[in-house]
């Protein structure tokens, strides 16, 4: 699903914010991806997403080496990635349904089919009565469960949240990871970038630690018990 070989990522002329990332997620899988402040976690995302490239590196999507895509071709690779980032990035002028319905639409959904399950969903994540409220009238919180939705509609191939649980009360918060578990169940890969120990004390799924550009793996329980000698 996902190869990183030897990856190296920089801002124009800058110094490299990641460096010799070595990464293979299988398709299905669940991982968490944590580390202090200006780690890099974000331009990792970046990558995952398709929004940037490596400065050097072999960067795998899907089989294919992401180099080597042509710009008309990244249509189609993104439709297969559900992003959710801290922004948000909603359409301020479209409703919470219109938002989350646009991936669906741009597929070419039946538009039936696409109000049925967009109003399951928007009932599901607590927003049935602001299904038709547009995003300067929502709280952070309501945003971010519409930023979530509009990822998970269409069940991509791989899906990327940056802090989702952040905005939300502990409930909500475990019900949308509940959601996560629920895609990857089906097959989606889950990448969640996260500050949250007791998230992944809680769902003990594999942890990505990101630390001055380059990367680490582990289990959960041995991260966590290296977060706890660090506190110590």
């Amino acid at each position: 699903m996902v190869r990183f070989e030897n990856v190296g990522m920089r801002y124009g002329m800058g110094p490299e914010v990641l460096r010799d990332i070595n990464m293979h997620l299988k398709p299905g899988s669940f991982h968490f991806l944590t580390g202090p402040t200006g780690a890099g976690k974000s331009s990792l995302l970046k990558l995952l997403a398709l929004s940037h490239r490596p400065s050097r590196g072999l960067l795998t999507l899907f089989g294919q080496e992401v180099s080597k895509l042509q710009r008309e071709d990244l249509p189609s690779f993104r439709r297969k990635i559900g992003v959710v980032f801290q922004e948000f990035r909603l359409l301020n002028h479209l409703s919470a349904l219109d938002n989350v319905a646009l991936p669906l639409r741009i597929s070419g959904a039946d538009e039936d089919q696409i109000h049925t399950n967009v109003t399951e969903l928007l009932r599901w994540v607590g927003l049935g009565e602001q299904m038709f409220a547009k995003p300067p009238t929502l709280s952070g919180g309501e945003k971010q469960r519409v930023a979530i939705a509009r990822a998970v509609i269409n069940r991509p191939q791989l899906l990327i949240a940056d802090e989702p649980t952040g905005s939300m009360d502990p409930e909500m918060g475990l019900r949308l990871m509940h959601l996560f578990q629920e895609l990857n169940k089906l097959g989606t890969t889950v990448v969640i970038a996260t500050h949250d120990i007791e998230l992944i004390r809680r769902f003990s799924s594999p942890v990505m630690f990101l630390q001055e550009g380059t990367l680490h793996h582990s289990g959960a329980e041995e991260y966590l018990k290296r977060h706890r000698r660090s506190k110590v």
